[in-house]
């Protein structure tokens, strides 16, 4: 056999082997593939048959629990109609007691309008009976008293008028004893804006400062060369330096009473050292500013310790320690707010209330009179506004801006440092008024009284914070006495200005004389 067909028999042969053998293969892979599919299927079948057994257990398990959810449902609603059904049940017992017992009021009331439609009749005739019989006294009474009809008329409205008028005084004696009795202090009307500056004498006492000197030849020295040195002096001082003809006297001008006093000490300390030019004037200045401005606050740290508070300003302390130098009618305003915040403080412990803050509240209220000449608007105002910037509480401030009615007094502190101030400028011998004004409002005060109908005499007492007034009494009753002080009060406000409060007295007695023999 030839190669070449060996050679494609052996190819033969491997083909047919190959095609023997990836048929078998086939074969093999075919029936492996089945097997598995098989496999697959049944786990398919054996899992959906678990989901089957779950879901239909889940669905068992949900319908039991809504079939008891239902069940409770249902209870709870049968339970409230049974409460619903039983309380209807007693309302309509009660409704049916309430009917029974409305039928037996009305059958009350019928029985009572019976009863006053026979009262009415016979009220009725009662009535014109005592019609007829008022006209026949009537007509009597006009016979025996000579009097007309309209006469008799109008003296009996007269007389109902007089007895109203007796009825209201009456009325407004019980509403004072019981407002007397509620409350220890009745309201007073609270003492105007104090004057800041006076007029005439005073103003010139407290505006003006005399520096002697013992040469006149000074005088030319502190005017210096075309008026240098009294134009530096009266800028660096702010004040005025008067210089004129009067002999052995410089005169120092300002309503700032600080001011006015470095100016004094520094003048005179000039004079002293004998040189007179601007950088001497600025440098005593300072030098006497410093020492004034610490002497004013030793004054205000002693009225705080006499006082027996603590912790104001120092700045605050400065402003009181200037009142020493600041008058009011003549009274010392530094021993004024020292007065004042005792009688606060007197006043506060009576109530019960804080005693060092009414005293802190009194003691501060002027502050306001030592700047109220470089700001605008009264003490009170500028005081309150000064006393906040450094740092006092809101109620110390409030009762400093009320105490002259520049804000409305909504605290007890606030009434209680007005009371204080207006006590402590009103008592006697406190301040001094000129002798003709005096005696001119005394005057003027028992003329208002002296015109009331049923006066028969006043005084005018207490310089003139009071006036007593007698008053004739057949022709004033004790009633009227009331309504008389009243109508007085009110003229004199009308007709008056004064400082604090008048008060007016009405006094009405009865005297039996009897004559042994």
């Amino acid at each position: 056999m030839s190669p070449v067909v060996m050679i494609l028999v052996g190819a033969l042969i491997g083909a047919v082997l190959a095609f023997v053998a990836f048929t078998i293969k086939s074969s093999i892979d075919k029936k492996n593939q089945l097997n598995a599919s098989e496999d697959i299927l049944k786990k398919a079948k054996d899992e959906a048959e678990n989901l089957r057994k779950q879901a239909l257990n889940d669905s068992k398990q949900i319908v039991r629990e809504e079939r008891n959810l239902l069940e409770a449902e249902m209870e709870k609603k049968k339970k409230h109609l049974t409460d619903f059904e039983r309380g209807l049940t007693k309302k309509e017992v009660s409704l049916e007691q309430k009917t029974e017992q409305l039928q037996k009021e009305q059958e009350k009331i019928k029985a009572k309008e019976v009863e006053i439609d026979t009262r009415v009749q016979k009220l009725d005739v009662e009535i014109k009976k005592n019609v007829e019989v008022g006209e026949e006294l009537s007509h009597k009474l006009t016979q025996v008293a000579g009097l007309t009809k309209e006469q008799a008329k109008l003296e009996l409205v007269e007389q109902v008028e007089e007895e109203a008028r007796l009825d209201a005084a009456k009325k407004v004696k019980r509403i004072e004893e019981e407002a007397n009795e509620e409350s220890e202090k009745r309201a007073k009307r609270i003492v105007g804006i104090a004057i800041q500056r006076f007029a005439g004498e005073y103003v010139a006492e407290q505006t003006i400062s005399s520096v002697e000197i013992a040469d006149d030849a000074v005088k030319g020295r502190l005017i210096g060369r075309e008026g240098r040195n009294i134009r530096a002096f009266e800028q660096i001082c702010g004040v005025d330096l008067i210089i004129d003809d009067t002999p052995g006297i410089v005169t120092i001008s300002s309503f700032n009473v600080v001011r006015k006093e470095i100016s004094r000490m520094t003048i005179e300390r000039l004079i002293a050292d004998g040189r007179i030019h601007p950088a001497k004037i600025e440098e005593f200045y300072e030098k006497c500013k410093q020492e004034f401005e610490s002497r004013l606050r030793e004054l205000g740290e002693k009225a705080q310790m006499e006082i027996g508070v603590h912790g104001i300003h120092p700045e605050i302390l400065k402003l009181i320690g200037a009142l020493n130098w600041r008058t009011s009618y003549t009274q010392n305003q530094y021993q004024h707010a020292l007065e004042t915040a005792f009688l606060a403080g007197n006043m506060a412990a009576e109530l019960g209330l804080n005693v060092k803050q009414a005293r802190r509240a009194g003691l501060m209220h002027d502050i306001g009179k030592v700047l109220d000449a470089s700001a605008e608007g009264s003490h009170a105002v500028i005081g309150a506004d000064f006393a906040k910037k450094y740092g006092e509480s809101p109620d110390i401030v409030h009762a400093i801006r009320a105490h002259h009615d520049d804000e409305k007094p909504e605290s007890v502190l606030a009434h209680l440092v007005a009371a204080g101030d207006a006590l402590s400028g009103a008592r006697p011998g406190a301040r001094k008024a000129l002798k003709e004004s005096y005696v001119s409002r005394l005057s003027d005060i028992e003329k208002i009284v002296n015109g009331f109908e049923g006066v028969h005499r006043s005084y005018a007492i207490s310089a003139g914070r009071e006036v007593r007034v007698l008053v004739e009494n057949e022709r004033v009753s004790d009633e009227q006495t009331i309504m008389l002080s009243r109508d007085i009060a009110r003229k004199i406000e009308q007709e008056m200005s004064y400082p604090g409060t008048i008060k007016v007295s009405v006094i009405r007695e009865t005297r039996a004389v009897g004559i042994a023999k």
